[in-house]
């Protein structure tokens, strides 16, 4: 039985950079990752890679930033008075906070410039903008 889109599914993964480095896996979770085929819950390159595969298949795949989190998008790097931001500790360039949006949801966000009255935040994923590498082995297919 192979993965067809509206599956249910456990995988093992791990993700590497073109460097080689890890940046995410199954293992540091301690469980297979469950998703539904072609319901967007993980990204596009990776729910496209799959569909076809068979029960303990293993495969290799590499993801270009238009099929993982894309390319930078300069509307996300936004400049806030420094004031809003938290006065408990000495904001840092390379720092992250976590910011809260008008409609109530956060979003982690890394500081790129510090002024005496602004601070530039990215808004962008972390990935964005980067080439990732997954090694994929389908551990369990639910069928829809």
């Amino acid at each position: 039985m192979s993965v067809k889109v509206g599956d249910k599914i456990k995988v093992d993964y791990t993700g590497t950079l073109d460097d080689g480095s890890e940046f995410d896996s199954s293992k540091k979770h301690g469980k297979p990752l469950e998703f539904e085929v072609g319901a967007k819950q993980v990204i596009k390159g990776f729910d496209e890679a799959v569909v076809g595969m068979e029960k303990d298949e293993e495969k290799d795949v590499t993801l270009p930033p238009t099929e993982a989190y894309g390319e930078p998008n300069a509307k996300m790097v936004q400049e806030v008075p420094a004031a809003k931001l938290p006065q408990d500790k000495e904001l840092k360039v390379g720092m992250m906070l976590l910011v809260t949006l008008p409609n109530g949801g956060k979003l982690p966000a890394k500081i790129i410039e510090v002024n005496k009255e602004t601070v530039k935040l990215d808004l962008n994923h972390l990935m964005a903008g980067k080439t990732l590498h997954f090694k994929i082995k389908i551990v369990e297919i639910t069928s829809a």
